[in-house]
């Protein structure tokens, strides 16, 4: 995953973002093109700064923040805070030999693992 980049248009804008190879990861495991456009929207101009566009899962106020803004707000989960963050944890987990966590990845494989990928298409 480190390192490599693959140059993938979205959005209504055919807006340009690079995407690491995390994505291409995504890809290979049937990933729906029209959630991850939708996590890239819903990202917006963070993906722009390479600080924001990462997760750090050693970052205490980071996974708040995702379970905070993403899981709750976005997605509507009304979870206990263990149960999101037991799911956070499982997917720092997935990804744990990838140095460099891509928030759009994070955000997808949280949302396919609630079952929520239809609210991003």
């Amino acid at each position: 995953f480190r390192g490599h980049h693959q140059e993938r248009v979205f959005g209504p804008q055919k807006r340009r973002v690079q995407l690491p190879q995390q994505l291409a990861y995504l890809r290979t495991a049937d990933a729906d093109d029209n959630a991850i456009a939708g996590i890239v929207r819903h990202c917006g101009i963070a993906l722009q700064s390479r600080d924001a566009s990462l997760v750090s899962f050693t970052d205490k106020s980071e996974l708040e923040r995702v379970r905070e803004k993403f899981l709750k707000k976005k997605l509507g989960l009304g979870m206990t805070d263990d149960e999101l963050d037991a799911a956070i944890a499982a997917i720092g987990e997935k990804l744990k030999d990838v140095r460099n966590k891509n928030r759009v990845t994070v955000y997808y494989l949280l949302a396919a693992h609630f079952g929520k990928l239809s609210d991003f298409a």
